[in-house]
């Protein structure tokens, strides 16, 4: 009776489909377990190899729970609305929702291939309107509800309203306008569309005029980690910047909630480092400096500082390129450097102005003044410093600040060292240790003591105040594209009103055209039913569906709300979160804020999605290349070339190859001549009759031509040996490179796992015979491992235990059942289909799957004897096992009775036996 693999496979993924296997109940008296992926976005690529990790890491531990007892929900989906299926649209005529419908179908049947355990009765798609229609009801709470500072939570906008008519601002800072103050009676004066400016001022989705990354190529505003060298990274068209209407997520008062939060789940040290980054929170001050310039309009200039003790070492400022001031500052005799310095800051991304290395600026021809000693200050503009940041201007302290002092070299501006000896006039020294030299009325005062003093005599100035920043800015929440989901906003007369949830959901309209708007807007302004509505023309960005995505698979199917309140109340956070760390802050950040303001406005209760993330590292590619001489169609194999890699010193072109003509390293030259026109008439340079290809790890990618379908391995191994293979490649989150010939080892595996139960002439070969000991603890050793290895998802060492297991066992020549049918039981979630076909062949009722994890019984592990080396004058001679419990007098015996020792003896009695118990016996002649 033979392994056949994907006869086995296929049926049991129908039988599991017809009997809804993994259909999951809201209701339940077992314990819960919320097992989700990070789910995809449907590409027209499809799934290669490297995809199903983490999908498969998440499936081996649902299963697992469910053995434990547990209700599992485990859904999956489709992050559907998004750049990539527009431009799709674009350049080949096909609209989103017909080239989406495409690729979810094509990833479906590839998901199925694999045999996950999801319940798809609970899919969800992004671009629904059953499903947006509740993001864009998200949207509106947003819309309508402020942060109380006071409170520490989101509110309904109406409480802010009744506290206007009472008591004007008091109390109430404005976020979007921090100077803003008025009375009730002001308040009361206000015509109807000041009212809503102010409260757009509140609001935690609002909208302004923002300056973003505009590409005309592509029509749409970019990321700042979608523009590279002024550059779109999709397709290299350029990019500038330019003020839109834009609409804004008020995600930096919650900035110490995501801060705290870190501290109650468990995401990896290095995750919630770069989410800290992020947010970035600072304390410090901000201070007033007067301004001397040739014009009179700008009076101060505000800068953040973190050191106010370093007040005195103030050698220049730099502000912001983006600034308004900036046209107020610059001197006549420095306008045409600062204009064109703003031209080149305009082509450069935030990410690129960050990462800089080269100092680049250009001074404004004014000057700051010191409010301490008077000294004139040069105002500098330059990349480094982003208008988000505090203020959008810094004092630059050369002495203690190593990219000031760069700055500061690198434009010949004089340092002032305030520091003393602890600055070497070629590093700067950052130290809060220092004594203050140089420093006015601060002289010969530690720097850690200075800066209190400071902030007590600017603020009795009024000049300056303490103040705690972050780097994090407000989070930009619409874009000019057509494929995302419409906005449930309404102008009227320049006013942005909320239309009813009644109204929802407001759908996406068919168009024909993704062409931008007039004025830079997203398509939706050129359709004329669209714009005669005033309808809101920018549309969501990707991230608005994946922000909640994780309450709707708990409640799919509800057409009255978002997610009964008594269902997220069973399910609470997700337990365990698997995905790439590609999300680490914009995606994570944002369902982060989007739960707390669902959790403040009473609509579900925990504040935290994720309780638990794991980021999976990446498979890589192990791509292959082949070496043609340069202006020939001759192709030399790798073992011939030269250490400088030429061959008989002709040039040698490099290139790629597709990794499914080459075996291992072995290229099929037939294959390759018919795999693209030009290597039709391919000639080869063979060693030993056959052509090496070169070989290298690479990202897995199209353009490398070394990307693996999983759809091949599995119809060549089976749906088993693949899961298992990938888990087998190392550890779930580090990255590791694919070897299509490293699988045959584990397809191996589960031959001989298989003929532990069948024999291929016999058929079923188990026996009621009772268990040794030895099998026993084979059994109950292998229990504990994969059950600790599987609840820490260490699933590589996990497949080795099986395969030690299994070894031992046939070295047993065991076929118990007592033994096999646990074991089955154990590698379940890793192997499914073999399992589910043993258990009915073992005729076992129900399913595999609704067993009973086996429970653990250390006493079959426990050793109850040892080997012990027995020395004959302290020289090793034998091994004799011995009883943990045996007394000396038992020991003595034993050893006397032991045909070498007597040979060694001789008949004579031993002067005596040294026994050390679990250590070591030693007879002394």
């Amino acid at each position: 009776m033979e392994y056949s693999f994907r006869q086995i496979e296929k049926n049991w993924q129908e039988q599991w489909k017809t009997k809804q296997t993994y259909l999951v109940s809201n209701t339940s008296d077992k314990p819960k377990a919320y097992v989700l992926d990070m789910f995809p976005y449907p590409s027209g690529a499809g799934l290669h190899v490297g995809h199903p990790l983490g999908y498969i890491a998440s499936d081996i531990y649902s299963r697992f729970k469910r053995l434990k007892g547990f209700n599992v929900l485990h859904p999956m989906g489709y992050d559907a609305f998004g750049l990539p299926a527009e431009q799709y649209a674009i350049e080949h005529g096909v609209h989103p929702a017909v080239s989406t419908e495409a690729n979810i179908q094509n990833f479906r049947k590839q998901l199925d291939n694999i045999g996950f355990c999801f319940d798809w009765s609970r899919e969800v798609r992004t671009s629904d309107p059953s499903y947006y229609k509740w993001t864009q009801w998200i949207f509106l709470q947003l819309f309508e509800s402020f942060y109380n500072r006071e409170t520490k939570k989101a509110e309904p906008i109406t409480v802010l309203i009744t506290a206007f008519e009472k008591q004007g601002n008091a109390g109430f800072a404005c976020p979007g306008n921090p100077g803003l103050q008025f009375t009730a009676t002001e308040w009361a004066g206000f015509g109807d569309r000041r009212k809503q400016e102010i409260l757009m001022d509140y609001r935690l989705a609002y909208c302004g005029y923002g300056e973003v990354n505009w590409c005309e190529a592509l029509g749409t505003v970019l990321a700042n980690d979608e523009v590279v060298n002024g550059v779109s990274e999709r397709g290299g068209h350029p990019v500038i910047k330019k003020k839109l209407r834009q609409w804004y997520l008020r995600i930096t008062e919650y900035a110490d909630r995501l801060l705290e939060g870190l501290d109650r789940i468990e995401f990896s040290d290095a995750m919630k480092e770069m989410q800290t980054n992020w947010i970035g929170k600072s304390y410090g001050a901000e201070i007033d400096f007067a301004v001397k310039s040739q014009h009179s309009n700008v009076k101060k200039l505000r800068v953040y500082t973190t050191r106010p003790d370093t007040i005195f070492g103030v050698d220049f400022m730099v502000i912001a390129p983006e600034l308004d001031m900036v046209d107020e500052l610059k001197s006549k005799e420095q306008a045409m450097a600062v204009d064109q310095y703003l031209t080149y800051v305009k082509s450069r991304s935030e990410r690129e102005r960050m990462a800089e290395k080269k100092i680049t600026g250009v001074f404004t021809g004014s000057y700051a003044i010191n409010p301490f000693d008077g000294r004139e200050i040069p105002i500098w503009i330059s990349e480094y410093v982003l208008a988000g940041y505090g203020t959008g201007a810094i004092m630059a302290v050369p002495c203690g600040d190593e990219r000031d002092h760069r700055f500061a070299d690198y434009f010949q501006i004089p340092i002032t060292n305030i520091i003393g000896s602890q600055y070497d006039g070629k590093e700067a020294n950052p130290t809060k240790d220092a004594v203050l030299e140089n420093s006015g009325f601060l002289n010969g005062v530690p720097m850690r003591e200075a800066a209190g003093i400071v902030l007590d005599k600017l603020e009795a100035m009024g000049i300056g105040n303490r103040k705690v920043n972050y780097r994090m800015r407000d989070a930009a929440f619409s874009r000019q594209r057509y494929w995302g989901e419409p906005f449930p906003i309404q102008w009227k007369e320049g006013v942005a009103m909320a239309l009813s949830a009644s109204e929802l959901p407001l759908e996406l309209p068919y168009v024909e055209s993704y062409k931008p708007g007039p004025e830079g807007e997203g398509p939706l302004a050129n359709i004329p039913e669209w714009v005669a509505r005033e309808l809101e023309t920018n549309t969501m960005p990707g991230y608005a569906g994946s922000s909640w995505y994780f309450l709707r698979y708990m409640d799919p199917k509800n057409e009255q709300e978002f997610c009964a309140r008594s269902v997220s109340d069973y399910w609470g956070q997700v337990d365990l979160y698997i995905g790439g760390t590609e999300h680490a802050v914009g995606h994570l950040l944002y369902s982060r804020m989007w739960t707390k303001v669902l959790f403040d406005l009473g609509h579900i209760g925990f504040d935290e999605p994720y309780k638990k993330l794991v980021n999976q590292g990446m498979i890589q590619g192990s791509s292959r290349f082949v070496y043609r001489i340069n202006g020939t169609n001759t192709y030399v194999s790798k073992g011939l070339l030269d250490e400088q890699g030429k061959f008989e010193g002709r040039v040698i072109d490099k290139l790629h190859v597709d990794v499914n003509i080459v075996d291992g390293y072995v290229l099929d030259t037939d294959a390759f001549k018919t795999w693209k026109p030009e290597f039709a008439a391919a000639e080869f340079v063979l060693e030993n009759e056959q052509y090496i290809c070169g070989a290298e790890v690479e990202k897995m990618s199209k353009s490398k031509f070394n990307t693996v379908n999983p759809d091949h391995i599995v119809e060549k191994f089976g749906a088993d040996t693949f899961r298992i293979y990938e888990m087998f490649l190392g550890p779930v989150e580090i990255s590791k490179p694919w070897d299509t010939k490293g699988i045959e080892g584990v397809h191996r595996f589960l031959k001989k796992f298989w003929r532990l139960y069948v024999d291929e002439i016999k058929g079923l070969n188990l026996s009621d015979d009772a268990a040794t000991a030895a099998e026993l603890k084979v059994l109950h050793r292998t229990i504990r491992k994969i059950e600790e290895d599987t609840e820490r998802f260490s699933f590589n060492t996990g497949v080795s235990t099986f395969m030690i297991c299994v070894n031992e066992l046939n070295e047993l020549k065991c076929r118990k059942k007592s033994i096999l049918l646990p074991l089955l039981i154990l590698l379940a979630p890793y192997a499914p289909h073999i399992t589910e076909e043993l258990w009915h062949l073992a005729g076992q009722p129900g399913s595999v799957l609704d067993a009973s994890f086996p429970e653990f019984k250390e006493e079959y592990v426990r050793e109850s004897a040892k080997a012990y080396p027995v020395a004959i004058n302290g020289k090793t001679r034998t091994e004799i096992t011995i009883a943990l419990d045996a007394t000396q007098a038992d020991v003595e015996a034993i050893v006397l009775g032991n045909e070498l020792v007597q040979k060694w003896l001789e008949g004579k009695p031993p002067k005596k036996i040294v026994y050390v118990k679990n250590r070591m016996i030693n007879v002394v002649l």
